[in-house]
C-alpha cells in the first residue's frame, strides 16, 4: 500500500495580501465545501468509512471537519463582536477518539456542515473589508490571527480533508 501524502490538496500557503476576488473565491469554496465532501462520501459503505488515512478513519475525518468548522465559525463571530478575543483551543485528536467520532454514521456531521456553512457564508458575505482585519488570539501559541488569514486557511482545510478521503478511497486498503 502507498503511504498517504501529507497534503493531497497541496500545502496551505498564507497570503501577505488579498484581493476582493480572492476573498470571494475562498468564500465560494467554503460555501461549496459540504457539497464537495458529500459527493465523495455519498456512496461509501460503512466499512469504507472505517478505512484509515494516516491516523484517522474517513469517518473520523468527516466528524473532524464538522468539529473544526464549528470552532472556526464561532471564532469568526467572536472576532466580529469582541476585541481580539482569546479563543478556546481543543484537542482534535482527543475529540476524534470519542465514541461519536469513531462510530457514528457521517450523515449527522454532513447535515451540521450543510447548515453551518450556509450560516458561515452569510456571515462572510456580510463582512466589510475592515472586518477581515479583526482578529482573535490563540491561547496555545499566543498568536493574533486575523480573519483575513483564517478565511483562506479554512477554505483550504475543507479541500485538504476532502482530498484525504478521495485519496483513501482511491488507494487505501
Amino acid at each position: 500500500m502507498l503511504d498517504p501524502p501529507l497534503f493531497p490538496a497541496g500545502e496551505f500557503t498564507p497570503r501577505a495580501t488579498q484581493t476582493k476576488a480572492q476573498r470571494r473565491a475562498w468564500i465560494e469554496t467554503i460555501k461549496n465545501a459540504p457539497a464537495e465532501l458529500r459527493k465523495v462520501v455519498k456512496e461509501a459503505a460503512q466499512e469504507q468509512l472505517d478505512r484509515r488515512y494516516r491516523n484517522w478513519t474517513v469517518r473520523q475525518i468527516v466528524h473532524h471537519l464538522a468539529d473544526s468548522h464549528m470552532h472556526s465559525y464561532v471564532r469568526f463571530k467572536w472576532a466580529m463582536t469582541e476585541s481580539e478575543p482569546l479563543i478556546k483551543a481543543y484537542d482534535e485528536s482527543a475529540w476524534s477518539n470519542l465514541t461519536d467520532a469513531r462510530t457514528l454514521d457521517v450523515e449527522p456531521s454532513l447535515l451540521v456542515l450543510d447548515g453551518l456553512h450556509r450560516r458561515w457564508t452569510a456571515l462572510l458575505l456580510g463582512m466589510r473589508d475592515l472586518d477581515f482585519e479583526r482578529a482573535f488570539k490563540h491561547p496555545e501559541s499566543g498568536e493574533i490571527i486575523q480573519l483575513s488569514t483564517a478565511l483562506p486557511y479554512y477554505a483550504w482545510h475543507g479541500r485538504h480533508h476532502t482530498a484525504q478521503i478521495e485519496w483513501t478511497f482511491a488507494h487505501g486498503s
